[in-house]
């Protein structure tokens, strides 16, 4: 994959390097509002948002448009070798492109949420997509959301802020959401979905979800999407008041 680099779990100095501006490190479970608040935080402060999770999508998607099965290291390893996901920025935000294909609203797809917590725990993946992740942010101001973000990826971010929110409003969010693209699951199956990418998301061996020492935890569960930005970009202007 291009922009092969250290792999997540090494220390050093290549594992630590920084985007050429500040980094807004924003972390936490799946339908806490990390994409939402990421994006609009950037658009407020003038950064580019970079979507690490739909980099993890897309290899997803790639997954499923092959039929591969994600437990054959093999394969995985050969469909990798191949695979470009890169990013386009379009003002502050992002689409994604799979092997030059812009993918950004095929990643969304509940198949891909189904499945992507799996393919994102799979060491080869994440060494990879870590590697892009920092290559995109090189030379920018961004704000960047994910699992890893504060602890793997940009350990060094000016801003860590970690997210958390009630499954039940987490369900009824992601179901919001679905239904605004014509999806609609039963939120107990949006729940059940959620609670088993919690489960994968925070015991994988590498760069598993966790909140690191020097985040900001913000509790989500009863702000409005405005209320939680506000937090989120108040917190950046004290962190970096002269950008």
């Amino acid at each position: 994959m291009s922009g092969a680099g250290p792999g997540p779990s090494q220390p050093g100095a290549e594992s630590r390097q920084r985007a050429g501006g500040p980094v807004v490190a924003i972390d936490g479970p799946a339908g806490s509002g990390k994409s939402t608040t990421a994006r609009l935080v950037a658009a407020r402060l003038g950064f580019r948002h970079l979507d690490t999770g739909a980099m993890y999508r897309a290899v997803t998607l790639k997954c499923l448009e092959r039929g591969l099965d994600i437990r054959d290291r093999g394969a995985m390893a050969a469909m990798l070798r191949t695979t470009r996901v890169a990013i386009r920025w379009r003002g502050t935000g992002c689409r994604v492109l799979l092997d030059g294909r812009d993918v950004s609203r095929q990643i969304r797809e509940p198949r891909v949420s189904a499945l992507v917590s799996e393919v994102s725990a799979l060491p080869a993946v994440r060494t990879a997509m870590v590697a892009e992740q920092r290559r995109a942010a090189a030379g920018s101001s961004v704000v960047c959301e994910g699992r890893d973000i504060g602890s793997v990826v940009f350990p060094d971010a000016r801003l860590k802020v970690f997210l958390e929110c009630e499954i039940g409003e987490r369900a009824l969010r992601r179901e919001q959401e679905l239904a605004g693209r014509r999806h609609h699951p039963s939120r107990r199956a949006v729940a059940a979905n959620l609670r088993e990418r919690d489960r994968i998301d925070s015991g994988r061996k590498t760069s598993p979800l966790r909140r690191v020492a020097d985040a900001v935890l913000v509790d989500t569960t009863h702000l409005a999407i405005d209320d939680q930005v506000g937090v989120v970009c108040a917190l950046a202007r004290r962190r970096m008041p002269h950008g």
